[in-house]
This record gives structure tokens, C-alpha cells and sequence, in this order.
């Protein structure tokens, strides 16, 4: 256990260090950002910034992606997240770089490594309740502009297996009070956990690390949330 703990606490490491925080963008070429359009905010960590694949495959842009497909002008996401990061390192880079900017759509995706580093679940919630003001007040709609999506359980992937009874019991108390914070601010709240411990079965649902998602399950985790999320902005 300590050893693959050990192993993961350097991946997530030395995958910080090349991780951006930064709004992606596609070709602008294609579809040029314009202040008349609508914008999209993803607040996270590894699983937003979609450590370890291609640009176009991270979920927040497969989500604007898809979006365009349905005819709505949006901007690029503007992405707030880096791998390793916990609720603590979320709000500070709030702090520091959201200012009074306000978006069509807010996302929030945080805990795994606040579950990873044993970090206290009382100290999670209060946290979620600053994060999801934070994430309100950024929002041009209030709370109907803002969604949160559950942990995944890295526990169902091969680097997790051999500790895949704890880890998703960790997470999955994590998740509870992920949803409990979200019900009580009247967000809504997107479980792709499940779509998650698929990658137990199917290897393609995660990268060559055997840890992180792959574009595939991505793909899911947007099909899964996307028409509610249309709907927000219609």
C-alpha cells in the first residue's frame, strides 16, 4: 500500500510541473473567441486540465466541442486547474486569478487529492462551501449556471488495483459530501463514478499510466451530463 502510495504521490509530482492552468484553446482558425459569444469557466485538477492527453480530448472542451456542434457560439474554456491540486490550492488560484470576470457556465470537479493526501473530509466540506460561492458569484445565472461533477475511482485502474477496496471507499465518502455540499447550494450534480470503474474492464478508458483518462472516457463523461448542461444555456 505505501509503496503504490508512495509511487503516485511522484507521478502526480513531476506531472505537475509540466501541467498549465490555462484556458485551452482550439484553432483559431475555426472558431475565433468573441466577447458576444458565451463563456465557460472549469475550476479542477488533473482530471479538468486533462493531464496526459491531447488538447482537444480534455473534457471541457469536448464539452464546448459538442456545444458548437449543437449551432451555440462559445469561447474556449477558460481553465482553472493543474494536476495535484487539492480544494486548498483551488481557492487560492481563485483568488489569485479569477477576479470579477463572469461566465455563462461554472464547473467544478475537486477532492481526489485532498482523498490521495489524507487530507481531513471535515476540511473538504468547508471548503466545497467556499469553492461553490466562489464559483456562484462567477457566474452570470447564479447557481442555475453551475454544475459539479463527482470524483472518479482511480481505484478501478490497473496503477490503482492493488488498493481498489480502499481507495473506493475513500472516494466514495468523498463523494457523499461532494453531493450533500452541492444539494445544499441547489446545484447540479453529474455522477460519473460509475463510468469511472469501467476502466476495471476496459483498458482504453485510461492513458499508458494506467491512472489517468483517457479522451474515450471523457467522451462518456460529457455524454453522460451534456444535454442538462445544454439546457443551462438555452
Amino acid at each position: 500500500m505505501r509503496l503504490v502510495l508512495v509511487v503516485f504521490g511522484l507521478l502526480l509530482f513531476m506531472m505537475s510541473c509540466s501541467s498549465s492552468s490555462e484556458a485551452l484553446k482550439p484553432d483559431e482558425s475555426e472558431i475565433s473567441d468573441s466577447p458576444d459569444n458565451l463563456s465557460y469557466l472549469a475550476l479542477g485538477d488533473s482530471y479538468t486540465i486533462g493531464e496526459s492527453i491531447a488538447e482537444d480530448l480534455r473534457w471541457p472542451v469536448q464539452l464546448v466541442n459538442q456545444l458548437r456542434n449543437k449551432g451555440l457560439e462559445i469561447n474556449a474554456p477558460r481553465i482553472i486547474a493543474k494536476t495535484g491540486w487539492t480544494t486548498d490550492n483551488l481557492l487560492n488560484a481563485i483568488d489569485a486569478n479569477l477576479g470579477n470576470e463572469r461566465y455563462d457556465l461554472v464547473s467544478v470537479l475537486i477532492g481526489v487529492n485532498n482523498q490521495y493526501q489524507n487530507k481531513s473530509i471535515i476540511d473538504y466540506e468547508a471548503d466545497l462551501k467556499t469553492i461553490f460561492t466562489e464559483a456562484i458569484q462567477a457566474s452570470k445565472t447564479g447557481k442555475e449556471g453551475v454544475f459539479v461533477v463527482s470524483i472518479p475511482d482511480y481505484g478501478a485502474t490497473p496503477f490503482g488495483a492493488s488498493n481498489a477496496e480502499e481507495i473506493g471507499k475513500e472516494i466514495a465518502e468523498f463523494n457523499d459530501v461532494l453531493k450533500k455540499v452541492a444539494n445544499q447550494f441547489d446545484l447540479s450534480f453529474f455522477n460519473i463514478t460509475p463510468i469511472s470503474k469501467m476502466a476495471k474492464f476496459d483498458t482504453s478508458l485510461v492513458v499508458k499510466d494506467g491512472l489517468l483518462p483517457s479522451g474515450k472516457m471523457y467522451t462518456l463523461w460529457v455524454d453522460l451530463f451534456f444535454d442538462e448542461v445544454l439546457e443551462k444555456l438555452q
